[in-house]
């Protein structure tokens, strides 16, 4: 279907756009860590990839991918339209992804991603997650290092 507005429109129409985050899943994630009494984290922290929850101190960045932006690979499901555009753009976020995450690592950080189906009541293996990253927040964390 060819667009009612010229290229020229539709750029700034589509700049004037702004995105509200993923902020169930992300409120959801809150919750969880506050539970757990995990605290110390950073919302919108200028590091690269911009994770969405950064401890600092810890050089910890976690992020919380949807299923559908991200291609999970248990809940992702194509689109009946436009697929061509559909594939190409989860084919670029999982390559970002993983770009994201190997430069982070490079940097000496610990990267965590989380899907958003982990963060459904009950799902399995987010007791493991959410111990895994306090064990990476409490290795890392400088001020409890053997003296």
């Amino acid at each position: 279907m060819a667009d009612i507005f010229d290229k020229t429109t539709r750029s700034r129409v589509m700049s004037r756009i702004r995105g509200k985050g993923n902020r169930s899943t992300e409120l959801t994630f809150i919750t969880l860590m506050r539970r757990e009494k995990i605290s110390g984290w950073r919302r919108g922290a200028r590091v690269y990839g911009r994770p969405d929850f950064v401890f600092p101190r810890e050089k910890v960045a976690v992020f919380v991918d949807g299923c559908f932006w991200h291609g999970c690979p248990k809940h992702f499901r194509m689109p009946a339209s436009n697929t061509e555009y559909w594939s190409a753009k989860i084919l670029t976020n999982r390559r970002r992804d993983a770009h994201v995450t190997r430069k982070l690592r490079s940097e000496g950080w610990s990267v965590f991603r989380i899907w958003e189906h982990h963060l459904r009541p009950r799902a399995p293996g987010m007791s493991a997650r959410i111990g895994s990253l306090r064990r990476a927040l409490e290795s890392r964390d400088p001020g409890t290092a053997p003296a």
